[in-house]
């Protein structure tokens, strides 16, 4: 019985030695070459995973660098669109003003050609003045023309270059351009009693300005009979012409005028006339800030 109960034993021994070479920690340890095999499938996988991740920032920084180029090229043509529209309106600008100036020569041009316009308030209104109202002097050129002329000028050498100088006998204004040398045009200036002299500075510049008569100049005329408007805006018939220049620290201007052939004559109330062709090019020339000089 004991040798039946061995050999049963026996058997059911060697019939569990495969499940327990299956059981974890009874597993066979791994060889080298296993091992070796493991570790290399590991270092590809890092490989692959490493060549991912820098294919993909390379890919996201090509993305920002087209998007930074995109948004460049975007600002470069909001540029020059921008400077394409300020050229456009400059020139429009431009145009509006030279077709302004010619409308306003042209009409000039009729009214003194047909008599209905005489002098500085005959233009003013349109029609012929009162007589009891002052009348600019006619003398000189009927329309408007450019008088200026680059000249030697010893005199130039005693002020700066862009200054002003008003000579008031010769009826003339000078633009200092160098030493000994000037630009000189024609003017009208104050009549008797409203001439004066000194020295100033340009403070600042309007295109076709608005005329605003001073009170006393309203007062003054209407005592006369002639009732002067509060405010006119610019235009072809504003006594101020096409462009004004103030001078600092006085109500005195030198400006264009609706009356070309006033200039050369004593006929304004202190201001100093222009013709309108003359005051757009000394406009464009002077700056603000310029020295003003006023000699009678």
């Amino acid at each position: 019985m004991k040798k039946v109960m061995r050999g049963v034993m026996l058997a059911v021994m060697l019939a569990s030695l495969p499940l327990m070479s299956s059981v974890p920690g009874h597993a066979a340890t791994a060889s080298p070459a296993q091992q070796q095999e493991e570790l290399l499938l590991k270092k590809k996988k890092a490989a692959a995973e490493a060549k991912k991740a820098a294919e993909a920032k390379k890919a996201a920084e090509a993305k920002k660098a087209a998007e930074a180029r995109k948004a460049a090229a975007a600002k470069k043509a909001a540029a020059a669109k921008k400077a394409a529209e300020a050229k456009k309106a400059a020139e429009a600008k431009k145009a509006a003003e030279a077709k302004k100036a010619a409308e306003a020569r042209k009409i000039q041009a009729r009214k003194q050609s047909d008599g209905t316009c005489r002098g500085f308030f005959g233009c003013l209104l349109g029609s012929k003045p009162r007589a009891s109202v002052l009348r600019a002097s006619t003398g000189g050129a009927a329309r408007d023309v450019a008088t200026g002329e680059d000249i030697t000028w010893d005199k130039a050498s005693k002020y700066a270059p862009g200054s002003l100088v008003v000579s008031t006998p010769e009826r003339v204004l000078y633009l200092v351009t160098g030493p000994g040398e000037a630009r000189r045009y024609r003017v009208g200036v104050g009549r008797e009693g409203f001439q004066w002299s000194g020295t100033s500075t340009i403070v600042s510049k309007s295109e076709w300005p608005t005329w605003r008569p001073p009170p006393e100049m309203i007062k003054r005329e209407a005592a006369k009979g002639h009732i002067l408007p509060a405010v006119m805006e610019g235009g072809p018939e504003n006594p101020l012409g096409a462009r004004a220049l103030y001078i600092g620290g006085r109500i005195y201007r030198i400006h264009g005028t609706n009356a070309p052939g006033s200039i050369g004559g004593a006929v304004s109330s202190g201001c100093i006339r222009m013709m309108n062709t003359d005051v757009i090019e000394l406009y464009e020339r002077v700056k603000i800030g310029a020295k003003v000089y006023v000699y009678q």
